[in-house]
């Protein structure tokens, strides 16, 4: 199996490059044939770090060079639906990052790229894939009870970015997921921190699921520490979840399962591991090219997906309410 990589920036380079090196590593039969940058610099180096046979500054040149099994694509917000949308088109089972598009539209554009010729994709929504988070819905899975209510809570240390959605869709997906339900409504409200910068604030959303759980999810990009926290609720069980990113204050992480007020079990991360292991990005890896291996669909995709790009347009927006 030949993979390509688009991008290689920063979270490249942080979370995918380590964590194709390992995947490609464990798996003979996998080839790190190209990685591309519009930077040819930093293309190369990325090259060298990670193990890659050859590096490119054109992508549709490597792509035609190399034709590759699998394409990575870790760009910009702002140029992944066209990109996608032609790597789709060519048939190459693709792995994107978050955000798969600003808006619905651009997530329907590239879902329609895909269907029409059956190209196996999945959408790095890296949470999904942290080995606690997963733990914590098999316990859920597993007690037979359902979800009554979620707390989620995401903060970060000064960050002014002026559209935080792009951040603050990480939750509202893992929400999704945790849940195993959409989003049926969403109240959203904002405390804007225009001492900060323009379109820095507080948002928090309170939304009822499909399968009638309530949630209720704060950002707070400028608080004083990084955390990602879920609290779940299911009749006379309760789970304390401490999610590990970035080697953050809560890293390696933490899942407490209380049931009828008795702590019943705890697992902690590995303290040794790396944090894109941490973090759910080798599992992505381990799940997008196992299911291309085995013929399996790969999950998220793009329609999948589609729901937690509605609710963070909403908050890019400054809208107060969505409805599914």
């Amino acid at each position: 199996m030949k993979l390509c990589a688009i991008g290689c920036g920063e979270h490249a380079a942080s979370s995918h490059g380590p964590a194709q090196a390992r995947y490609a590593a464990r798996h003979p039969g996998v080839v790190l044939a190209g990685c591309c940058d519009l930077d040819p610099g930093r293309a190369a180096l990325h090259r060298e770090r990670f193990g890659f046979a050859r590096s490119y500054s054109d992508p549709w040149a490597m792509l035609e060079a190399e034709r590759p099994d699998a394409v990575v694509l870790v760009v910009p917000e702002d140029a992944t639906c066209e990109a996608a949308c032609r790597i789709l088109d060519l048939g190459y089972p693709l792995l994107l990052e978050k955000p798969p598009g600003r808006t619905p539209a651009e997530v329907d554009r590239m879902a329609a790229s895909g269907e029409h010729k059956s190209v196996p994709h999945q959408v790095a929504f890296n949470r999904r894939f942290v080995p606690l988070v997963r733990e914590a819905r098999d316990r859920l899975a597993a007690a037979g009870v359902p979800l009554q209510h979620v707390h989620y809570e995401m903060t970060r240390v000064d960050r002014r970015d002026p559209d935080f959605s792009t951040t603050a869709i990480h939750g509202i997906d893992a929400v999704r997921f945790l849940v195993g339900s959409d989003y049926a409504s969403v109240r959203f409200s904002y405390r804007e921190l225009t001492e900060l910068g323009p379109g820095v604030a507080n948002i928090f959303m309170d939304a009822v699921m499909v399968s009638g759980a309530a949630a209720h999810l704060a950002f707070c990009p400028a608080a004083g520490v990084a955390v990602e926290r879920a609290t779940l609720h299911a009749g006379g069980h309760t789970l304390f979840l401490q999610i590990p990113m970035w080697g953050g204050f809560d890293s390696p992480g933490h899942l407490w399962h209380f049931e009828d007020g008795r702590l019943q079990a705890q697992s902690a991360g590995d303290s040794g591991a790396e944090p894109f292991v941490l973090g759910g990005f080798y599992a992505e890896y381990e799940a997008f090219l196992g299911d291309l291996a085995a013929g399996r669909t790969p999950s998220p995709g793009l329609r999948e997906s589609r729901q937690s790009v509605a609710v963070a347009e909403r908050i890019r927006q400054r809208e107060s309410e969505y409805h599914a």
